[in-house]
Parts: structure tokens; sequence; C-alpha cells
């Protein structure tokens, strides 16, 4: 294995730095990891570039905001970086909201995150691996159907769980057809590595 690019962070070094927060903060902030840092500290992805975090409490956004600020980070490309690793974007989303996608509920709802780890005064958690694959689609590069096919290689995910998901998602979009499209050229992603059947694939293609 090609060893790490100092230019991304591991799931360790991603650890570490909510620790570091953790230590510092005088309140308390629930944090549920998505897209490519949900994947890497679910050992899902070697590691990561943007650091996303969902803060669905509004109030603990706002404090999470003013906290960042207090102890170095700045505003930068719709996100925040450190002054001394600049590098590194971090980006937060609020309430049920990921990227461009409104998630059908919570994501601190029961079944909707996965936990990582609870310290002193931060709670983290992974956003589901359903919610995972349908924001990745959702945003529909290149990167983001790799991940997605790497998270149905790892296995747990029930194709037609994900579909009828997927289609009740895509339903509140402001463009389903496009979102629908999308999962078409995912599923036969899917299939060209035998992960999903024929029958599947022609499922997908009947919805619109």
């Amino acid at each position: 294995m090609a060893p790490t690019s100092p230019y991304r962070l591991t799931g360790s070094t991603l650890l570490q730095t909510i620790d570091n927060w953790d230590r510092l903060m005088n309140f308390r902030a629930q944090l549920i990891a998505c897209g490519g840092t949900a994947l890497t500290l679910l050992n899902l992805k070697e590691s990561t570039k943007d650091v996303d975090f969902i803060v669905p409490v509004i109030t603990e956004y706002e404090k999470l905001m003013k906290f960042l600020k207090a102890i170095g980070y700045a505003e930068k490309g719709g996100g925040w970086a450190h002054r001394d690793d600049p590098l590194f974007l971090y980006q937060f989303w609020f309430g049920s909201r990921v990227f461009t996608t409104d998630l059908l509920a919570s994501p601190l709802k029961k079944g909707n995150h996965i936990p990582i780890k609870e310290g002193r005064h931060i709670y983290l958690g992974a956003l589901n691996l359903l919610d995972l694959i349908i924001t990745k689609v959702f945003r529909g590069t290149s990167v983001d159907m790799d991940d997605c096919i790497t998270v149905f290689e790892a296995g747990g995910v029930d194709p037609d769980e994900l579909l009828d998901r997927y289609m009740e998602t895509a339903s509140y979009d402001l463009d389903p057809h496009h979102m629908m499209q999308n999962l078409k050229m995912f599923a036969d992603r899917l299939a060209s590595k035998d992960l999903v059947g024929a029958e599947f694939v022609e499922k997908v293609k009947s919805c619109q």
C-alpha cells in the first residue's frame, strides 16, 4: 500500500484533532461525519483531504463556529482552515442537510448514524451507510461513485432498501429526474462488478 500523502488526513489524525478540540471546549457538540470523512473514520477509505461534519443541533453549530475562530481557524472556501495547517479544509453542515442533499430525518435519530467515539464534550458519529451512498450519488462525481462502490464491497447494504430510501430522498430534490439518472449510472457500475444482479438494475431503470 502506498504511503498516505502528507496532504491527506488519516482516521487517527482526524480523531487526534477531535480530541484536541474536546480538551479545549466548554460546551457539548454532536458531530456526524459525512462524505469521505465518514468513510475514513469507518476504515473504508485510507484518508481524506476535506473534512466534512454535520452538526445537527443549530445552537451547537453556532457555538462551534465561534470556538473554531477563537482557536485559530478562519473561513476559507466555504469551510474553515487553521493558520498552522491551511491545506486542510473543514466544512460543517447544520440540521439535516449534507452538501446539496436534505436527509429524510436528523442524523441523530437512532439508526441514522454509526457511533464512533464519545469524549467529554464531543459526541462523534458517522452517517449511516445508506445516507452516505445517497449523498455521494446525488453529487455524482467519479470519486463519489468510487467511494460508494467501496461501501458496497464492504457489505452491509441492502440494494432494495437503498433504492426505496434513495427514491424518497430524491422526491424532495429540485431535480428528482437528474438524481434518478445518477442512481441508474451507479446501478450499472455495481452490476459491472457483480455487486448487484440484472434484476436490480432493471428495477432502478424502471423508476421515474
